[in-house]
């Protein structure tokens, strides 16, 4: 019996090859939808979309809330399928006057979008034991410069989530290199999440290679901004004289790609 138990709990833990995933056909065409944003489109080979929807778990019917939605990357596609399944997708913004771009007012494309609050000072999510999945996509590195933000996070996520509900992580990785102070180059130690969601109550469930980047050697001059999609080229404004092409070879940052669950 305790084979078998150390058997399973390793085979929850492994990495999880991209093919092992039942492609969603509604995932799939928002997706491939052509109201998305062409630069954002054009980042899909970096940042595998569906393979990493399905992986944390994405389903038809969940109440969605993604965490810092910037520009939209990601509510091009969690709002128009949670429309086309009976869902509800959430963005929690900064600030309660902060919204998406204006295109996802369309509500024949996009259905009713809510927003929330989560910030350093912020209060409840929502109703706690409310959401399905909560995402969170590179934002835990900026997290760790602020005194206890990290922590907040991972204690709203928990409040918020129901009963077996599910957080996805991913984040630029310093693995196998140690995390360098508070991540101020913005790799951060899969351990180091790893803790503050198990602090918080989470399990890990689950750890994908999807996002990796082999290339990645994550010694650069401005930290993981020199890479793309930023490309940073000074410490403050522009060097026009900097020669990106040995970052821009490299592409993407290598990314960790987790799946918590809260116990039911």
């Amino acid at each position: 019996m305790f084979l078998r138990t150390a058997l399973f709990a390793a085979a929850l833990t492994s990495l999880l090859p991209i093919s092992s995933y039942a492609a969603d056909a509604k995932l799939a065409a928002a997706v491939a939808a052509p109201n998305r944003d062409a630069a954002n489109k054009a980042r899909d080979g970096a940042r595998h979309p569906q393979a990493s929807l399905e992986f944390w778990g994405l389903k038809p019917n969940q109440t969605v809330i993604e965490v810092a939605p910037g520009g939209g990357y990601w509510s091009e596609i969690l709002a128009p399928y949670a429309k086309n399944t009976g869902g509800h997708y959430i963005a929690a913004t900064g600030k309660p006057d902060q919204k998406l771009p204006d295109k996802f007012n369309d509500k024949a494309v996009y259905g009713d979008i809510h927003y929330t609050v989560f910030s350093n000072s912020s209060g409840p999510m929502g109703p706690a034991g409310s959401a399905d999945l909560v995402l969170t996509a590179r934002n835990i590195h900026d997290w760790l410069w602020t005194k206890g933000m990290a922590e907040k996070s991972m204690r709203d996520f928990y409040a918020v989530l129901k009963p077996g509900g599910l957080l996805a992580v991913e984040d630029h990785r310093a693995d196998p290199r140690p995390q360098k102070g508070d991540a101020r180059d913005g790799y951060v130690a899969t351990a180091t999440i790893v803790s503050l969601a198990e602090k918080a109550g989470f399990k890990l469930e689950a750890k994908s290679e999807i996002n990796a980047n082999p290339k990645d050697t994550k010694d650069h001059p401005f930290g993981v901004w020199t890479l793309p999609p930023v490309r940073r080229s000074a410490e403050n404004g522009e060097n026009p004289k900097f020669d990106h092409s040995k970052y821009d070879a490299i592409g993407e940052s290598d990314r960790m790609t987790l799946r918590f669950r809260k116990p039911s």
